[in-house]
């Protein structure tokens, strides 16, 4: 299928051919009839997108400050290579679609095949969008007028939060598309609509819906007209749809407000704030957050768990399908608005020159006719007779910056990579020259030129792919952690134990040369060492998928784990008992400030200081090992220092963590049919360890490891 992407290196809009994403549980997948244009909001990406570093970086000082945090910690190589990879993911354009449910996934009740629906989707021929972003389209209401559902839903959130009432005078400063759309809602809910905007086009259509609209590039004062039109009293309530970077429309809205008079942002502009402005005459000021309650809130938009209408009574859901109603009763007219129907082959007469468009509605045409394809090939390459032949399941960020880098450098021969929504694998693929992009990971298990699987995907697929992988007799490297819980785990080993493949979990920090060096140092003797780990993990907000224990099962069962593993390595020994305590007078399984005391069978202790607290200027890894009046510290996997060893007193290298050196060992013994890198029971030992931490925490007790 073709889907429109901004490219945001080098600014590019790209019409590109990736396969027809999968349908997910609790999503629907439509093919799409026509989408909009949303003029404004996506001319600000595609600007972004050409301006240089410079540009950007003033666009974004927050981040900024975060690239030269990262920067003293990491290094500028890292950082740089961080910053490029990011810079490489391209952006999927467009959020407002329509078209008809060709498949529907488990738990969705609400919509079956063959209805016309409304979504956030993008401008791609097939879209799959959570049931929560997706609503019905009444008979009499056409696809055309159903692309405006979403642009609809935001100017109706912004007249939601600003509560009117019937005969209230309120502003709307910024006619554009979705500044119309509020302005007609408006007049629909009895309210005197005031509509400030420059272009004379969008003027004259206003006018034409009974708006009271000014061109103030025409002489008129806007603050001194409110006044005058309502006698001196000011306007009820502003809604600001404009984009413009100036301070004056915040500054404008407040002197033509009333005491007690709201004001509402729906765009983007400056929000330098005058103190003086608000206080004399108590104003209050909110920023509206796009559709409606329930945006950007996982447990509503992606598992589908609906607020209870009697205490949230309009959600973004909720909103599409009362802009849809208003569509069908004739309270709100679209067509209008409409400039331009572009087929999607030519999508350039919209994007080529945006800044120069006088369009207001540009509706995108799609008249797919190739059956959809979960696979598309990217470079024609055969496999026949070879070994250690790869395909990759999934296609994050930790795939784009390590595993990609790392796998080019041993000439890796990869035939797929997938991603659910075909979009970032095709990418990477194009850009790694991987034979095949595809949607649906099961082309990889299926297919016999495949040894490898490696899989990135979100933790809660971990299991069910490695057991899936083992089952069609495919090797498997997955990322940590092997399993979200025992049962998971226990099947896992069932499975292994009656097949002939081998199995490696993403434990790398084994594999860095600073652990292999300390390891050589300590020697194999056995004898029992302590150990002080700290990872100074860094603060991740709390609505991260890695906090949610059924997602990413938090962050001890999906990075702690790391350095149980490398400190497994170091003794030599398996894990015994675990004991953990969190920070808090009442601590959270999902918490990460936390302290792991692990016994292991030789009599070596290892403490594990996990924390998201600390400050990010400071080392995010650190390592002490005492052993028989010998003392190693390595700091940040940089630098090693050894106190009381003969002949060894520092080292030092370029960060390295060891993914490199563990991809290389993996390929090669994979190529050779040779045994697993890591043994397959300190894997169990390590992921029984991490659950074993969660029961500790639960319980205030030591747990024992079986």
């Amino acid at each position: 299928m073709k889907q429109i992407i901004q490219d945001l290196k080098n600014g590019e809009t790209i019409l590109e051919e990736v396969p027809v994403p999968m349908v997910k549980s609790g999503h629907v997948l439509i093919k799409t009839t026509k989408s909009l244009v949303s003029l404004g909001t996506e001319r600000m990406l595609v600007e972004f997108g050409k301006a240089n570093f410079i540009q950007k970086a003033r666009q974004q000082p927050d981040k900024v400050k975060m690239v030269l945090d990262k920067v003293k910690t990491d290094g500028l190589k890292p950082t740089m290579d961080a910053v490029l990879n990011k810079l490489n993911q391209p952006l999927p354009l467009g959020y407002c679609n329509v078209g008809e449910v060709v498949a529907v996934g488990k738990g969705v009740e609400d919509f079956n095949v063959g209805d016309r629906v409304a979504s956030n989707g993008n401008h791609a021929e097939y879209v799959n969008v959570p049931k929560n972003l997706t609503a019905k389209i009444p008979d009499n209401v056409t696809d055309e007028e159903a692309a405006f559902t979403v642009i609809g839903s935001i100017g109706l959130q912004g007249i939601r939060l600003l509560s009117p009432t019937f005969g209230e005078t309120i502003v709307v400063v910024g006619l554009g598309l979705i500044g119309l759309v509020t302005a007609e809602l408006l007049l629909a809910n009895g309210c005197n609509v005031i509509g400030f905007d420059f272009d004379p086009e969008k003027i004259k259509l206003a006018k034409e819906k009974g708006v009271i609209a000014i061109n103030p590039a025409e002489g008129t004062d806007q603050v001194k007209f409110v006044e005058s039109y309502t006698n001196g009293v000011g306007a009820d309530g502003v809604i600001i749809t404009a984009s413009n970077k100036s301070n004056d429309i915040i500054s404008q809205s407040a002197n033509m407000s009333r005491k007690k008079g709201r004001i509402v942002l729906v765009g983007v502009i400056g929000l330098n704030i005058s103190r003086a402005d608000f206080f004399k005459k108590e104003l209050s000021f909110q920023v509206s957050c796009s559709y409606g309650a329930g945006r950007y809130d996982e447990e509503y938009e992606t598992k589908g768990h609906d607020y209870p209408i009697g205490y949230v009574r309009w959600t973004e859901k909720r909103n599409f399908e009362a802009v849809l109603a208003a569509l069908s009763k004739g309270t709100l007219n679209v067509k209008p608005l409409i400039t331009e129907r572009i087929p999607l082959v030519d999508y350039k007469k919209i994007y080529g020159d945006m800044n120069a468009s006088k369009s207001i509605a540009s509706i995108i045409e799609y008249n797919a006719t190739e059956a959809p394809k979960s696979t598309v090939v990217i470079a024609e390459k055969s496999f026949e007779g070879k070994k250690g032949v790869v395909g990759i399941i999934g296609s994050g960020n930790f795939t784009s910056s390590t595993i990609l880098p790392s796998l080019k450098k041993i000439a890796t021969d990869i035939k797929y990579i997938a991603s659910s929504g075909g979009l970032s694998s095709t990418i990477m693929a194009k850009r790694h020259k991987i034979a095949n992009s595809t949607s649906n990971y099961k082309e990889i298990l299926e297919d016999k030129d495949v040894d490898l699987v490696l899989i990135t995907t979100q933790h809660n697929m971990h299991a069910k792919m490695v057991l899936e992988s083992i089952k069609a007799d495919k090797s498997v490297f997955v990322e940590k952690p092997l399993a979200l819980n025992a049962t998971e785990l226990d099947d896992i080993i069932s499975e292994y134990t009656a097949r002939n493949v081998n199995v490696s979990v993403g434990f790398n920090r084994r594999f860095a040369p600073l652990a292999k060096k300390m390891k050589q140092l300590l020697g194999n003797d056995n004898a029992p060492i302590n150990i002080v780990a700290t990872m100074n993990a860094g603060f991740i907000p709390a609505e991260v998928w890695v906090h949610d224990m059924e997602v990413g099962g938090g962050r001890i069962i999906g990075e702690a784990c790391h350095y149980i593993d490398l400190c497994s390595y170091f003794a030599g020994s398996k894990v015994k008992a675990v004991c953990m305590n969190a920070m808090g007078a009442n601590p959270e399984e999902n918490t990460d400030n936390a302290s792991i005391l692990l016994q292991y069978e030789n009599g070596t202790n290892a403490v594990i200081n996990y924390f998201a607290n600390g400050s990010k200027a400071y080392s995010k890894e650190r390592l002490e090992v005492y052993s028989q009046e010998r003392t190693l510290i390595m700091d940040n996997w940089r630098k090693l220092k050894g106190y009381g060893f003969k002949g060894f007193s520092k080292a030092g290298t370029k960060q390295d963590k060891g993914h490199f050196n563990q991809f290389n060992e993996l390929v090669k013994q994979q190529q050779k049919g040779g045994t697993a890198i890591i043994p397959f029971d300190d894997i169990v030992n390590t992921t029984k360890a991490s659950f074993a931490a969660i029961e500790s925490l639960k319980s205030g007790k030591w747990i024992a490891i079986k």
